[in-house]
């Protein structure tokens, strides 16, 4: 976005997002029951090889606000998935940047050994590319239940190293036309940091995934994911309970009514169950120690769920 229009987008006004339960006019704030655990993700840590200019979890080489999560720690929560008869069907992998983590593979094949299905979020660069063996043993044992979703930030390499950096282009670009040429379930996630409609985005990926023979129908919305910015700076308006009826949503539409986030934060002896993926840091939505304490109703008191989840429409989870 050029600086001259952010300077045009009002700033948040400071009496919102304050109260828990009623917004800055005094409504009733919305908020989301967990309806059924169908998703969790695993922060892996926070370190990530690139710096971008705009990461919502502020990932970098030096950021390890996150601990590497231990494969150990994962199995417990899988452990209590199983032992308590939770439906979940999907577990995530999020960071940082996964690979990094050199537990991840371990992590990876207990999950789908379990029989889980399995999405991991990366850059598809350094990191993942010297797994490249390991990873194409997983797909030969369980296939498309292995995923991955690779971040590119838009189908032009000016706008995409813009955000991450020099010299970032080539080898995401590399990462995915190896994760297609060898047969994985392949999805991409990008931004509106153009500012141009979403069908030109489409079509710009469409042409950028043709020219490389990349498997990805830029068309399809879960394929391609194309999210909302996120910048809780900017002004939002609060989600009230009236707001369900005047949108013409329900709240089971929100991620944070049917999946959490697990993360172990820097020094912490144990790792803690949070509402949501976007929010690593409020120490609002942070629910417990384990899923069965997490299972807690989560009020929208925050920008990025009325932007991002309520009227962005966005989620996570594919």
């Amino acid at each position: 976005m050029a600086e001259s229009a952010r300077h045009q987008i009002p700033l948040l006004d400071l009496r919102k997002f304050r109260d828990p339960l009623f917004t800055a006019k005094g409504e009733r704030r919305a908020s989301v029951a967990l309806q059924a655990l169908e998703t969790l993700w695993i922060n892996t840590g926070t370190l990530c090889n690139l710096t971008c200019q705009n990461c919502y979890i502020e990932s970098s080489p030096t950021n390890d606000s996150l601990a590497y999560m231990t494969a150990a720690e994962v199995a417990g929560y899988l452990d209590e998935i199983q032992r308590d008869g939770l439906p979940t069907r999907l577990i995530g992998f999020t960071g940082g940047e996964p690979f990094m983590n050199s537990d991840l593979l371990a992590m990876l094949s207990d999950a789908l050994g379990r029989g889980f299905d399995v999405l991991v979020l990366t850059n598809a660069m350094k990191p993942m590319a010297k797994c490249k063996d390991e990873l194409l043993a997983l797909r030969a044992r369980y296939g498309t239940r292995l995923a991955l979703r690779v971040s590119v930030d838009h189908y032009g390499q000016a706008v995409h190293e813009l955000e991450r950096g020099r010299r970032s282009w080539r080898p995401t670009l590399d990462g995915l036309k190896w994760l297609s040429a060898n047969g994985f379930r392949l999805d991409v996630a990008t931004r509106r940091l153009s500012g141009e409609p979403e069908a030109e985005m489409r079509a710009g990926f469409a042409r950028l995934f043709a020219e490389h023979d990349i498997a990805i129908d830029a068309s399809d919305p879960v394929r391609l994911m194309v999210f909302p910015e996120m910048d809780a700076t900017v002004d939002v308006p609060e989600i009230t309970e009236a707001c369900w009826g005047i949108l013409h949503k329900s709240p089971d539409d929100v991620m944070c009514s049917s999946s959490r986030m697990v993360v172990k934060r820097k020094g912490a002896d144990s790792p803690a169950v949070l509402a949501c993926t976007l929010l690593p840091y409020d120490k609002q939505f942070e629910l417990g120690r384990t899923l069965a304490e997490a299972g807690k109703t989560v009020a929208l008191n925050h920008p990025h769920c009325a932007k991002f989840c309520v009227l962005g429409g966005a989620a996570c989870s594919r």
